[in-house]
């Protein structure tokens, strides 16, 4: 990013390293029109700026070379785990699915199960609405408190 020395963005961008610094967090960035400044704490480097350039053509979600996928937070209300345990989507092997995303469930709606030392449990819905997002999958050792899937 070309900038003239003493400009309000370099100034800006100073400062946001300063921050950083203080507040030791391993990333931010700054958007000022239309352009943005990511910086990333690094090992033997105390921060890397790296230049994005929103254009009409550019994708919104384009990552920063380098940088780790950010999850996105999910909506809705989650459906966690109880206990430590393999989750099954389905009753059987080969059987249709509790439910999938898109489906509307009603509260108390048996959404899946959770297999945990050899006794099927079933998990209930506490909540009417739609499955958002299955987090997991049939099979999937699962741990308690981890989201299993959200509803809307």
């Amino acid at each position: 990013m070309a900038t003239e020395p003493g400009s309000p963005l370099q100034s800006q961008a100073r400062e946001l390293a300063d921050l950083m610094s203080e507040f030791r967090l391993q990333s931010a960035t700054l958007t000022r029109e239309g352009r943005s400044v990511t910086f990333r704490h690094r090992s033997k480097v105390k921060s890397v700026a790296v230049e994005t350039v929103a254009t009409e053509e550019a994708d919104e979600t384009a990552m920063v070379p380098d940088a780790a996928p950010v999850a996105a937070v999910p909506t809705g209300t989650p459906i966690s785990s109880p206990m430590n345990g393999i989750y099954y989507g389905s009753p059987s092997p080969g059987s249709r699915a509790f439910v999938n995303e898109g489906d509307v469930v009603t509260a108390g709606q048996v959404v899946g199960l959770i297999e945990a030392m050899k006794v099927f449990n079933e998990i209930p819905s506490p909540v009417s609405g739609t499955v958002l997002r299955i987090t997991v999958e049939s099979g999937a050792v699962v741990q308690p408190g981890e989201p299993l899937l959200y509803i809307g």
